[in-house]
């Protein structure tokens, strides 16, 4: 039996949330597993369809972390036949008493931290005692060792996607009468903060515009930036211009990514956040649509330069614009978009599982 322990799990949203559920659910299809996850509305219903075990941890969330490594220490005293742990945060590690194997899957942001500061000593003692570390990127891997984890027990897979699912066209029709007489059209699907970089798609959208007078950028998410981000929009008037969507189904998101042209997301480096991989562009690529990323974190392990996207320096106004124009010039994005979806099948879970597999058996 294996146990995966994590902090992030659907019914909740999130990217996160959709790796830890699908390395959940493809390896329970190889072994026995049992999750222990963080509890959450509407996670009855939800655990109910599951096909192999999960336990739910309740409570304030500084206490829920001693509860959940309670609970699970207690199970592997009681059952001799686990075989491993993995985790989806060193947090998660971190008060797990046992000589079984452990996994660990690091992702940027999270260990990201100066050195010699507490929280720094309390992450390299975490992660130099796990069996071993999946880092999502070769970035983040870079990044793990510069930071001073030991470079012999990391590995990298990438986090996995399934395939893209088939589309009611009721919701095609949906997405279609939102972008009805829009072209070319932009999408970003994301939380609403500094690393994501909207403000700058924002800016480089007021230039576009005279150039596409009717472009149409579609912004999907939520978060604290979310404010700014729509005064910036209506201080530059581009109200027109401009779709905020959140708290759509996952349906209709995956119709507006279908029904778009390129995805944008230029991503940077803010303060300690940095996007270690970004499963978003592969999800994009399902449908055959590019995208366009920042050279600052794990971007391009999701994209090919110059083939499947472009990656630019979301620093950079002029870079971010330039990267989209070229683009959207002569419908490039239909090229890049084609290789895009070809070379999508390697992130697919099926796939991604075999990699863990390697370490697991």
């Amino acid at each position: 039996m294996h146990l995966i322990v994590t902090r992030s799990f659907p019914p909740e949203v999130g990217g996160m949330q959709n790796l830890m559920w699908g390395l959940s659910n493809s390896l329970s299809k190889h072994k026995l597993i049992k999750v222990f996850a963080d509890n959450y509305d509407r996670c009855l219903e939800f655990d109910k369809k599951l096909s192999y075990t999960i336990e739910r941890v309740s409570g304030p969330k500084f206490i829920r972390k001693y509860r959940k490594a309670y609970l699970v220490n207690e199970f592997i005293k009681e059952n001799s036949k686990i075989e491993c742990i993995i985790t989806d945060h060193w947090k998660s590690l971190e008060l797990i008493k046992t000589n079984k194997k452990k996994i660990c899957l690091i992702h940027s942001k999270e260990i990201n931290h100066p050195k010699n500061s507490r929280i720094y000593k309390r992450i390299i003692k975490v992660l130099n005692d796990a069996h071993f570390i999946v880092a999502n990127s070769e970035y983040t891997k870079n990044l793990a060792v510069e930071n001073g984890v030991s470079n012999k027990n990391i590995i990298i897979i990438n986090p996995g996607v399934y395939p893209a699912s088939y589309i009611e066209n009721k919701i095609i029709k949906d997405a279609e009468i939102l972008l009805k007489g829009k072209n070319p059209r932009l999408i970003t699907v994301s939380r609403y903060d500094k690393r994501k970089n909207h403000e700058k798609i924002i800016m480089a959208l007021r230039n576009l515009k005279q150039i596409y007078p009717n472009i149409i950028y579609v912004s999907v998410g939520y978060g604290e930036e979310e404010e700014n981000i729509r005064k910036l929009v209506k201080e530059l008037g581009l109200e027109n211009h401009v779709i905020f969507q959140k708290n759509i189904s996952q349906e209709l998101k995956n119709a507006l990514i279908s029904k778009s042209d390129l995805f944008v997301m230029p991503s940077i480096i803010h303060k300690n956040s940095v996007e270690g991989f970004g499963i978003a562009y592969v999800e994009a690529s399902q449908y055959g649509i590019p995208s366009i990323g920042g050279k600052d974190g794990g971007a391009s392990g999701a994209i090919k330069h110059g083939e499947s996207g472009l990656i630019c320096d979301g620093n950079s106004l002029d870079d971010i614009y330039s990267s989209i124009n070229l683009m959207l010039e002569n419908k490039k994005y239909l090229e890049y978009g084609k290789v895009a979806k070809n070379n999508v099948s390697k992130f697919y879970w099926p796939n991604i599982i075999e990699e863990y597999k390697k370490i697991l058996n």
